[in-house]
């Protein structure tokens, strides 16, 4: 069994570990573990990703992972990380997007027989009693230590409700659950958890008297500590209809150069001799750095002729190619094309623009072209022949392109 933990460590994965014997249990035995997924939307999003490629180097190394979907603690939500509280949401939007993560997570992990486990906290927290918990569990979690989490202590200037104060006792309760029912020993997820996997570890050890573990990842960011994963159009998401393949090519293929080898560690299986080699590129050099960045990684969530497409749509944008099937295009009949000429019109259908607000900042700012040309004001109206006999192009700043065309 290949030592997982200097892999995570040398990728830069690792940010907290409970204890020493971390290191040792997944050196020297076959670990099950486990990492949550609150169902709050209907697609996985960037900072998942780096948690399932996580999940998926230690499955690589021998150790069995349980994917947890919060079927159950998703009616809820999670205060961590929150000025608010989560909007409710029905078991059915709940059922619906638990659904959807499930074939996701199933491009990173193997779930063959005895390789992985696709687990629903829904099927042990919707049917307990209430005071059955309180008796189990409750007298072994204290409130003022509870009140010192991050999680919570952020909220108590604006209001925590009691409803999200129970959130890491449902945590905690379901690192227990996995821990009877599969020998889970160890909890991992994104350093933003790192108090609600604390108090599963926690329960477990004072509760069972057993052995349990806490391992926190870095969140995905910048160099200089910003969140990477978001867009004008907002998250960076795993759903191909949320975020084209197109568009999350991009993404990663103009990410800053200091960003390189941070990506490259966290969200590709490449070798850290072929990563140390890329990232060392300089100047416009580095660009072919970011190209293998941004296909890899479109390769693991889209496939690899997705990524292909991309590629090849990508090129030719910049004049490396000439085949522009794969760039983001509208098909619009005649009537839609003569009803949104107007450019405003045109940046809306297109998701170019969120708003005919941000379409007229956008085209008051110089920002975009149709062709080569730039829009001089917005009362600009396309060409609908064009549009008509080869399509247009459509670009937002140097990045961003949507091709318009006649449906046929």
């Amino acid at each position: 069994m290949s030592d997982v933990f200097k892999v995570l460590e040398e990728r830069g994965f690792v940010k907290q570990y409970s204890h020493e014997e971390v290191k040792d249990i997944l050196r020297d035995e076959c670990v099950t573990f486990y990492t949550g997924y609150d169902a709050t939307a209907d697609s996985l999003h960037v900072g998942h990703y780096l948690q399932l490629m996580a999940m998926a180097h230690m499955q690589k190394a021998g150790h069995r992972p349980i994917s947890l979907i919060g079927g159950g603690t998703t009616m809820v939500g999670d205060p961590s990380g929150r000025s608010d509280m989560r909007k409710m949401m029905t078991r059915e939007d709940i059922e619906y997007n638990a659904q959807r993560f499930r074939t996701q997570i199933s491009k990173f992990l193997d779930f063959s027989e005895g390789k992985a486990i696709m687990e629903d906290n829904a099927n042990w927290l919707l049917s307990l009693n209430y005071i059955e918990v309180l008796r189990e569990v409750g007298s072994l979690f204290s409130v003022n230590k509870m009140l010192t989490a991050d999680c919570y202590k952020n909220r108590l200037e604006q209001g925590l409700t009691f409803l999200e104060f129970n959130y890491m006792i449902m945590q905690a309760y379901d690192f227990l659950m996995l821990n009877k029912l599969y020998g889970c020993k160890l909890q991992t997820g994104g350093d933003d958890q790192w108090s609600n996997i604390l108090s599963g570890m926690d329960l477990i050890r004072r509760k069972e008297r057993k052995p349990a573990y806490a391992l926190t990842f870095s969140l995905l960011t910048t160099s200089d500590g910003k969140k990477m994963g978001k867009t004008q159009n907002g998250a960076l998401w795993l759903d191909a209809k949320k975020t084209s393949p197109y568009d999350f090519y991009q993404y990663w293929r103009n990410v800053e150069d200091a960003d390189v080898r941070n990506c490259l560690s966290l969200l590709t299986f490449l070798p850290m001799e072929e990563i140390n080699k890329l990232a060392s590129l300089k100047d416009k050099e580095i660009n072919a750095a970011k190209e293998v960045l941004a296909y890899e990684t479109t390769k693991q969530v889209h496939g690899e002729q997705e990524a292909k497409n991309a590629m090849a749509a990508s090129q030719a944008l910049f004049g490396a190619g000439q085949d522009l099937d794969s760039m983001p295009t509208a098909h619009l009949t005649a009537e839609q094309i003569e009803t949104n000429k107007n450019i405003l019109d045109m940046l809306i259908i297109t998701g170019m623009a969120k708003s005919k607000s941000d379409a007229r900042r956008l085209i008051e700012g110089g920002g975009i072209y149709v062709g080569e040309f730039k829009v001089p004001s917005i009362d600009y109206e396309l060409n609908t022949d064009e549009i008509s006999q080869d399509g247009v192009i459509i670009r937002k700043g140097k990045k961003h392109y949507h091709r318009v065309m006649l449906y046929r």
